[in-house]
């Protein structure tokens, strides 16, 4: 199947109904090599972003500087996901006020796990994720063997249960910083297509798909498509 055909969820549905208990993540050595070859090459260039992006952040909120949030991984084993911080202090406090004055927002949470208007996100923090930079700190999580440049986005907990029987899928693979998922809409898709296409991504991996994947999400970033 050709990768730009991958959004559609007809094209993704069909597959296999059982799937063994992976020993090694998928793509084994071969996407680990590719992972920390990339990393490695792109750190002269994403330097100084990184920095630019430090001396805003904290010119404009006295706050910690990255947020550590507990996703994951690869066979249900927990880390620590890091992002630059795009949030108020008292994010959950100020979620739990929002969803007391606004009933629907918090239907849509249910279902998505995202808000068009967060009340917990920064003016900064607006721009950073809606170009998807503050998810620069996870390239620590994809040297630290973690997380990969490509696969399903990290989970918490009680986001498998969305998945239901894909969850098998999603604990094969090391989440990715980007994937199927960013490339095919984001936020604009619902969460049982995001499933989907990571049930797809994992079934059908290969390493020139990682790349075509890490090739189209430039693009997606700048045109900002389904970013929330």
């Amino acid at each position: 199947m050709a990768l730009g055909k991958v959004a559609s969820p007809r094209d993704v549905m069909p597959q296999p109904a059982v799937m063994p208990l992976a020993s090694a993540p998928v793509g084994g050595t071969p996407k680990r090599i590719l992972d920390i070859l990339l990393v490695v090459l792109s750190i002269p260039f994403l330097l100084p972003l990184v920095i630019g992006v430090a001396v805003m952040l904290k010119l404009t909120d006295p706050g910690p500087l990255l947020y550590g949030h507990r996703r994951i991984g690869f066979r249900g084993r927990e880390f620590r996901c890091w992002k630059f911080r795009t949030m108020v202090v008292n994010g959950d406090e100020v979620l739990a006020q929002h969803f007391r004055d606004n009933p629907a927002d918090e239907a849509t949470w249910k279902l998505k796990r995202k808000l068009v208007n967060d009340p917990r996100v920064t003016p900064l923090g607006a721009i950073l994720r809606k170009l998807s930079l503050d998810e620069l700190p996870q390239l620590l999580n994809v040297l630290s063997g973690e997380m990969s440049l490509v696969g399903p986005r990290p989970v918490v907990n009680a986001e498998l249960d969305y998945y239901g029987a894909s969850g098998k899928y999603y604990l094969a693979t090391r989440p990715g910083l980007t994937g199927l998922w960013q490339i095919s809409g984001r936020s604009d898709t619902t969460y049982a297509e995001r499933v989907r296409l990571d049930r797809f991504y994992v079934t059908n991996w290969s390493l020139l798909r990682d790349m075509r994947i890490i090739a189209l999400t430039v693009p997606a970033i700048l045109m900002s498509r389904g970013a929330h």
